[in-house]
């Protein structure tokens, strides 16, 4: 009997060494790994901010606040530096703002001459508009071939409300095509966008973000006019939890 305890001990205690040991090599993963594996959600919030680069908007400004929801949906997959995984994901930016330059124009009706019109006193338009961005759709591509860092690049497409038409339009002589009652933009405008960005993790599922997004705003000729803004980048720094 004293042999048989003796030998059950001895069992015992090489399945706990054994497991020990096997416990002790298992490689612990890093935390862009962690989150490759685990396929998690991503809370954020994120400040963005930027200008306008075409010639006739290269002094339009941005600023915005908000937050951002994600979920990684598939393992990762792929060879090298492309190898990653595929994230959809939204953002709100309950604070939006753009300050753009002022100007005068007028409120113009037509007369049964063609050649006149009755218009107002000029007024200023343009300055500062405020509003709210939702962006619904978005592809994210996510790069898991690091440990700390994790590069993404994206496709997106989102909806901006303004509290006035946005952008101003009626620059140019004063006539009724500038200025008369069917001269205006819109207060709803469409955001395609893209971008690349990085996550850097800070802790195992603590990351600190920063991206730069190329931003068309659009409004669809939703209004009478679409001057819209052909292209600004953007460069967001944001704060996430994943889990």
């Amino acid at each position: 009997m004293r042999k048989f305890f003796e030998g059950a001990a001895a069992a015992v205690l090489m399945v706990l060494v054994g497991g020990v040991a096997h416990a002790q090599a298992q490689p612990e993963l890093s935390p862009v790994a962690l989150q490759a594996t685990n396929m998690p959600w991503e809370y954020g919030v994120l400040f963005q901010g930027g200008k306008g680069i075409t010639d006739d908007r290269d002094d339009f400004q941005f600023f915005m606040a908000g937050v951002h929801l994600g979920k990684v949906l598939t393992p990762q997959s792929g060879k090298g530096i492309l190898r990653g995984n595929f994230e959809y994901a939204g953002e709100f930016f309950p604070y939006w703002q753009s300050n753009t330059p002022t100007f005068q124009r007028y409120s113009c009706t037509a007369t049964d001459n063609p050649l006149v019109v009755n218009c107002s006193p000029p007024y200023t338009v343009g300055g500062t508009y405020h509003g709210m961005s939702i962006t619904p759709i978005m592809l994210r591509w996510n790069f898991t071939h690091g440990k700390k860092i994790m590069p993404w690049a994206q496709a997106a497409g989102g909806v901006l409300w303004t509290n006035h038409k946005y952008p101003a339009y009626g620059t140019g002589p004063v006539n009724i095509g500038n200025d008369g009652p069917n001269a205006d933009a819109s207060v709803w405008n469409f955001t395609p966008q893209g971008g690349i960005g990085m996550h850097y993790f800070v802790k195992e599922n603590r990351s600190f973000d920063l991206s730069a997004n190329g931003v068309h705003i659009s409004s669809a000729s939703l209004g009478d006019r679409n001057p819209g803004v052909n292209a600004s980048v953007q460069f967001s720094i944001g704060y996430s939890w994943w889990k």
